[in-house]
């Protein structure tokens, strides 16, 4: 029982790598740097959720052609980061173009040479930004593309458990867990302090909120999202 884990630094992947942890897989850790505005945070926030899980095998991977490809506010300097708006129905700034069919693309590659037969990621659906690639619809046809496009005896399968989750629920699951929230990376703009206003900080603060838990890492603003 071998899996990838494809850790960002974020909540969602914290939780997703408790669950796998959980779930008794020996698992791989995997890390893309893309360019985005939070990078070193994000780096360390990985290493320190696979200290934590005590996760030897580990994968950092460049992938800063999605800068240099740019149109998302992640990855180009030029467009700004807009404050959250929770009732936003388009899909916004943030988005990277096709990120995360890269990401998957890698992590097969990797599944298949270390010989792990599953690849867990924390994509959301039903509270996420509105990425397209965090839909389950994304995933099933994925995982179509894997049994097509690797060898005959090559069984990978992608699992999401927090699909169809929404942030509280994900926020409810890490407690159960033990996930060491305060190591984990949310924030789409800073590195010191999260900011506390960007679409991911204000969708983390706002699932804390709904738990009635103090989100445990530090904001530079800390606004009410439940009015």
């Amino acid at each position: 029982m071998k899996a990838v884990v494809l850790v960002s630094g974020g909540m969602d992947s914290l939780v997703t790598t408790a669950i796998a942890h959980a779930e008794g897989f020996a698992l791989a850790a995997m890390h893309v740097n893309y360019g985005q505005r939070t990078w070193q945070k994000e780096l360390e926030s990985f290493r320190a959720i696979c200290n934590h899980y005590h996760i030897e095998q580990r994968l950092e991977v460049n992938a800063d052609f999605l800068a240099r490809i740019g149109g998302s506010s992640l990855t180009d300097e030029s467009i700004p980061v807009g404050d959250a708006d929770l009732k936003a129905s388009s899909i916004p700034t943030s988005y990277v173009p096709f990120r995360n069919a890269g990401f998957l693309s890698m992590a097969v590659s990797w599944a298949e040479v270390i010989g792990a037969d599953k690849i867990f990621i924390g994509a959301v659906e039903e509270d996420s930004s509105g990425y397209p690639d965090c839909r389950k619809v994304f995933y099933d046809a994925f995982n179509t593309v894997i049994a097509l496009g690797t060898k005959p005896e090559t069984a990978i399968e992608i699992l999401t458990p927090l699909i169809e989750m929404q942030k509280s629920d994900i926020v409810r699951k890490g407690m159960e867990l033990g996930a060491p929230f305060e190591l984990s990376w949310s924030c789409y703009k800073s590195e010191g302090k999260a900011c506390g206003v960007c679409d991911s900080c204000a969708r983390r603060l706002r699932a804390f909120e709904l738990m009635r838990v103090r989100d445990p890492i530090e904001y530079e603003r800390r606004p009410q999202y439940i009015k």
